[in-house]
């Protein structure tokens, strides 16, 4: 497959840590330049520093996604030290899954949630908006889930900060068509993402697996102590049945690694042998 990422501006959200890093590292391993965002300096000082000892280019700024003003900031400190934005991957988000009858134990965090994963990826939007246009394109990747394609017990919030993603991603490819590319990623289930920390039931994760529930739960009990079928856990084998991060990065890598005319729009990344409804 050809380089398309070499020399270009890349913009990551949530870049301290998990799935963020990794897609800092695998773009800046491609020639990209890498402006890596966190609410923690710790973290992304650590990003940074693992791409720069491994010949990479990249800069770290600490930007709340939930402020408008810091995520401003933020645009304007990769144009000024690398000239441009080519593409801007609105990562970061939480996933605080839990029944309404939680509401007591949720409600700060559901807060935070629509914070982040709503108002958080469109300050991310507006901030590279009008630099891309002034440029004449650009490109959004915008993290959405599966969660966001249904309503589910357990996923009242979340999946509809998801769904929101998707119309805000959808409004802004028709708005800014042959301007600038936007992709809707909507992965499934990924545990190694640190996602899964903010889960406040455990048991609302039920409501994405219907009627394979028990299944998975078997699943990821064997998994835990090391019991999980060899065709479950090889990433070559059709039962494959849980994508770890390193694998979902590489799809983003995939859709912003194409030539400017070429748009991979929306994609669903599962494991093979997933045991998701949606």
């Amino acid at each position: 497959m050809n380089n398309y990422l070499e020399d270009k501006v890349i913009v990551v959200t949530g870049a301290g840590s998990g799935f963020g890093r990794l897609v800092c590292q695998k773009a800046a391993s491609l020639g990209a330049r890498v402006v890596a965002a966190d609410i923690s300096r710790d973290t992304l000082n650590e990003t940074v520093r693992d791409i720069s000892d491994n010949g990479g280019n990249a800069t770290a700024v600490v930007a709340d996604v939930t402020n408008r003003s810091e995520m401003k900031v933020l645009a304007s400190s990769a144009t000024e030290t690398y000239g441009r934005i080519d593409v801007m991957i609105n990562n970061a988000g939480v996933m605080p899954l839990a029944f309404y009858s939680d509401h007591e134990a949720a409600a700060a965090a559901w807060e935070r949630c629509i914070d982040i994963n709503i108002k958080g990826v469109l300050n991310g939007i507006t901030a590279v908006h009008d630099q891309m246009l002034r440029q004449g394109r650009g490109h959004v990747v915008n993290i959405a889930s599966i969660y966001g394609n249904h309503p589910t017990a357990g996923g009242g919030v979340y999946g509809a900060t998801k769904a929101a993603v998707v119309f805000l991603s959808e409004s802004l490819r028709v708005e800014s068509q042959g301007r600038i590319k936007v992709t809707i990623v909507r992965p499934t289930g990924i545990p190694g993402t640190n996602l899964s920390s903010g889960i406040i039931n455990p048991q609302a994760v039920t409501g994405l697996l219907g009627q394979n529930a028990a299944s998975a739960f078997s699943k990821f009990e064997a998994a835990e102590v090391g019991q999980l079928p060899a065709s479950h856990s090889d990433i070559n084998d059709i039962e494959y049945f849980m994508l770890d991060p390193d694998t979902l990065a590489d799809q983003i890598i995939y859709a912003i690694n194409q030539p400017w005319g070429v748009s991979i729009s929306d994609i669903t990344v599962r494991a093979s042998g997933d045991d998701y409804i949606m």
